[in-house]
């Protein structure tokens, strides 16, 4: 069980690290934090709100909200959580919703590769409600190396030729 999630986790991770890169260069989230993020918020792509509405960060409806929407039990029954078309848009929403809320500001002050300060300060700003929310996201972090997605900005080249690589084994 231990060893499938793993792959899980690591298959959705390489899924999605261009995506996530290219969001930390339009939008300074860093991708280790957006990476991690996803990954617990969507069980790794397992969960039923990815595969209903490709909403990959948990990311509710909020007043403002004009788009598709579904409903699921999270902290309450029956919450509306945001629909996207596809994937990237939700992680783009991700960085936007971040980047546009005045009490996660303090974190674009932060180091871009200081993820455990980036999890503390998600946590303190009350992006999750789980008490271990900036443990289990350093966590994913460390465990799946994602900081390299942070540091290395001429790896961009580097991921992608890996992701073409993949891409192609996959196919054969």
């Amino acid at each position: 069980q231990l060893n499938a999630q793993n792959s899980k986790t690591v298959a959705y991770i390489d899924q999605y690290k261009e995506t996530a890169i290219n969001e930390m260069i339009r939008s300074g989230v860093p991708a280790a934090i957006t990476l991690a993020q996803a990954v617990l918020e969507s069980q790794s792509g397992e969960s039923d709100l990815v595969k209903r509405s490709n909403n990959h960060f948990g990311i509710k409806c909020k007043p403002e909200w004009t788009g598709a929407r579904t409903f699921h039990d999270d902290d309450a029954k029956g919450e509306c959580f945001r629909v996207y078309e596809n994937p990237e848009a939700s992680f783009k929403d991700h960085s936007d919703f971040l980047r546009t809320r005045a009490h996660y500001q303090f974190l674009f002050n932060l180091s871009p590769t200081d993820s455990e300060a980036w999890a503390k300060g998600l946590k303190k700003a009350g992006y999750a409600t789980d008490p271990s929310y900036a443990t289990r996201l350093i966590t994913v972090i460390e465990e799946n190396k994602l900081y390299i997605f942070d540091s290395n900005t001429e790896g961009v080249v580097l991921k992608k030729e890996e992701t073409k690589k993949t891409i192609k084994t996959k196919k054969s």
